[in-house]
């Protein structure tokens, strides 16, 4: 997502997620069945607080906004936890709202407030990528045909309009504006949604995806800073092998980067989160909290810790006490919410 400020709450206690929600087994029209979960029983909370009647998932840590990132989160979850009504509902919405007449992808935001509520058509690669693989996962559930559809879209116009070819690299770039410059590409490295792209060169072929998901990963080894080697929310790549902290944005290890360690974890992809391990281990063997984010270039650390969605993940990397209850704020409660995922 764009620059957005997340309110931050205290860590909670441990919940036992034993209760699995209905996968279903129906076929997927190219032959693979749909084996994905959510465990807990937290969807119908989370259902009740974001999803607001229209479809739209409220961001209500920024002013009740939705974006496309929310509706992919939303999208996702409800297929995994079987809520076909909710998610035709959300991805109504996203097509009806959000999605530009021009391309198969989504503009990134949605105010209320304002005169035209989509005033801004640039996307958000990571909120494209996340409704294409909730839209793949609901074909499966459920057999339809058009979400099926609507997905392959999508990915085409992701490869097509939101993949820089340079430096001998396949780079995955935030969006189709702003990001691709003279002096190097922008990214961020919490848009690689690993599960979701490997989900797609399934569909599509190897050759569709493997090179960008190959130097996702190799940009991804390669943006290790400061003290304790944890990338930045933004990275900026002049190089094959040339990355650094993005020099416009805060050099922190923060609310973006987060993320990387949980779509990590859900792919199984453990070599990418050694050293973000490594480093909360130590704050935890040193009986402090995990700080919201820590500045790679000085040190500094937030003065406060982790949110209940940060919580979450650090639960599911190092098998910690996750927190006892659902966030109130949307963007924790959907990192809690995919911290239970099992794609």
């Amino acid at each position: 997502m764009m620059n957005l400020n997340r309110r931050t709450f205290s860590i909670g206690m441990l919940l036992a997620m034993t209760a699995a929600c209905n996968t279903g087994t129906q076929s997927h029209a190219e032959g693979r069945p749909f084996t994905g979960s959510l465990a807990g029983n937290w969807w119908p909370l989370y259902r009740q607080r974001f999803l607001a009647p229209e479809g739209r998932i409220v961001d209500n840590g920024n002013g009740g906004i939705s974006h496309s990132e929310g509706q992919g989160y939303g999208m996702v979850l409800a297929a995994l936890a079987g809520d076909r009504a909710s998610f035709a509902k959300m991805a109504d919405w996203a097509d009806r709202t959000l999605l530009r007449k021009d391309m198969a992808l989504y503009s990134w935001r949605y105010d209320p407030k304002l005169a035209n509520p989509v005033s801004d058509p640039n996307n958000a690669t990571d909120g494209d990528v996340l409704i294409a693989w909730a839209l793949s996962i609901a074909a499966a559930r459920w057999g339809n045909s058009a979400w099926r559809q609507r997905s392959a879209a999508v990915r085409a116009d992701i490869r097509a309009k939101c993949v820089a070819t340079r430096y001998g690299r396949e780079i995955l770039v935030p969006g189709i504006a702003g990001f691709v410059e003279t002096n190097g590409i922008t990214i961020n490295p919490s848009y690689f949604i690993w599960s979701a792209m490997e989900a797609f060169a399934k569909l599509d072929g190897e050759a569709a995806w493997r090179g960008i998901i190959n130097d996702a990963d190799a940009l991804l080894r390669l943006s290790r800073f400061g003290a304790h080697g944890v990338p930045t929310d933004w990275v900026l790549v002049t190089g094959r092998d040339q990355v650094a902290p993005a020099p416009d944005k805060p050099p922190r290890f923060g609310f973006d980067a987060i993320r990387v360690p949980l779509y990590a974890t859900m792919a199984g992809r453990t070599g990418l989160t050694d050293n973000i391990a490594a480093y909360w281990r130590g704050c935890l063997a040193q009986g402090r909290p995990i700080p919201a984010w820590v500045d790679v270039m000085t040190g500094e650390e937030a003065n406060y810790a982790v949110s209940e969605g940060g919580a979450a993940i650090v639960s599911r990397l190092l098998n910690t006490a996750a927190p006892s209850q659902l966030s109130n704020d949307y963007f924790a409660a959907s990192l809690q919410m995919l911290a239970q995922a099992r794609p």
